[in-house]
């Protein structure tokens, strides 16, 4: 039993510390009123977890003690959502004009001071013939075009 107790407290310990050195603040401006997000609220929350903690992934990368803060200004998810009465909407990608567009604003911090920042366009008009690491995720093609924006424009900065 003592065994057992050691070991859940490492564990927590272990979460604790890895989500205190990871974390990226996120905000998301004006959500109600940007282009394309899902209309369910459940979903909106679900949406809104969901690119939090791929920030939080991508913030990892960053050198030990700088922290990312992001806003984002306005989303356009891939595909269209087309909104059904009795039954949950259906997101339809075409491959169109239908790509995934993000503005996003940022900074990165490191003990109070302002290291890096800047405000970005992301889009991906190409996302259903690029290869893409996330196709069981949700939302895999905005996760995988903030990969290439996060790779090019702030580790490139450092």
């Amino acid at each position: 039993m003592n065994k057992l107790i050691q070991a859940s407290a490492a564990a927590v310990l272990f979460i604790a510390t890895a989500s205190a050195f990871a974390a990226a603040t996120v905000n998301f401006i004006n959500v109600d009123k940007m282009t394309d997000v899902p209309r369910d609220f459940h979903k909106r929350e679900d949406m809104q977890f969901v690119l939090r903690e791929h920030f939080n992934r991508l913030s990892e990368q960053l050198p030990a003690g700088q922290v990312l803060k992001v806003d984002i200004l306005d989303i356009d998810l891939a595909g269209e959502e087309f909104p059904r009465v009795s039954v949950q909407d259906v997101r339809v990608l075409k491959g169109q004009a239908d790509w995934p567009r993000m503005h996003l604003r940022y900074s990165i911090e490191q003990d109070g001071k302002v290291v890096a920042s800047g405000e970005s366009q992301l889009s991906d008009p190409g996302y259903l013939m690029n290869g893409n690491r996330y196709n069981t995720d949700a939302y895999p093609y905005e996760k995988q075009m903030l990969d290439d924006w996060f790779r090019k424009e702030v580790l490139k900065r450092h």
